[in-house]
């Protein structure tokens, strides 16, 4: 916290290439901070932070109205098209200690794409990535953002059909994360309200986890 009337939240994108996860962070922060286009290859190279403006109107505590900061980190992919898993990891985990390492991360987003299943491989590496990441607590402090949700939409799923025709794969990740997930539809995540209910269900799980930060230590493994 900056101040005894601000919050401030502290999360990192993680995810393949062009899942979407700069754009979610750019949904988050209300900004165009990060780079974010269709490419043939893996658009991020680098991690980046970016920090919102004071948003008000979305958290209260003990009563009392606060205004709330979002800090997002944004990584390269895993798998990265220029990248190796090792540059990758430990780019992601000296920008985590960097950034984090004093206040702690609150979330991790595991970005995936909704309009395209998730194979057992993909889980299974993206799972062992994001472990070697944040550690055995890995779980409490991931969450899964679901993309392009909006696409789904049009093919006709509702959010509960959706789940009720996921893959196994996907319902077995949902459930180790505690069912921590949200479904982002990327035409609306730019309107202010639709930012704000993706922000409150983000709260939503750091208050389940009794506001509790994963500290980041460097390592030079």
């Amino acid at each position: 916290m900056a101040d005894s009337n601000e919050m401030t939240i502290n999360l990192v994108v993680l995810g393949r290439t062009q899942t979407g996860k700069s754009a979610a962070g750019n949904s988050l922060l209300g900004s165009s901070d990060f780079e974010s286009h269709c490419s043939p290859s893996s658009v991020t190279t680098r991690c980046s932070l970016g920090c919102s403006c004071r948003i008000l109107g979305i958290v209260r505590r003990n009563g009392c109205k606060l205004a709330l900061r979002v800090r997002v980190l944004d990584t390269p992919s895993y798998p990265h098209s220029g990248l190796s898993k090792e540059q990758v990891r430990d780019t992601v985990r000296s920008a985590l200690a960097h950034h984090f390492g004093e206040e702690g991360l609150h979330l991790a987003l595991l970005v995936l794409r909704a309009d395209l299943p998730l194979c057992p491989d993909e889980s299974h590496h993206t799972i062992q990535f994001i472990q070697e990441l944040l550690g055995p607590t890995w779980k409490d402090f991931t969450a899964v953002l679901l993309t392009h949700a909006d696409k789904a939409e049009e093919a006709g799923f509702s959010e509960e059909a959706y789940l009720h025709s996921a893959s196994s794969t996907l319902l077995s990740l949902l459930s180790s994360v505690q069912h921590k997930y949200i479904f982002l539809d990327n035409q609306k995540s730019i309107i202010k309200e639709e930012r704000a209910t993706v922000l409150r269900k983000l709260l939503d799980f750091i208050r389940q986890n009794n506001y509790q930060v994963l500290l980041l230590k460097h390592s030079k493994e």
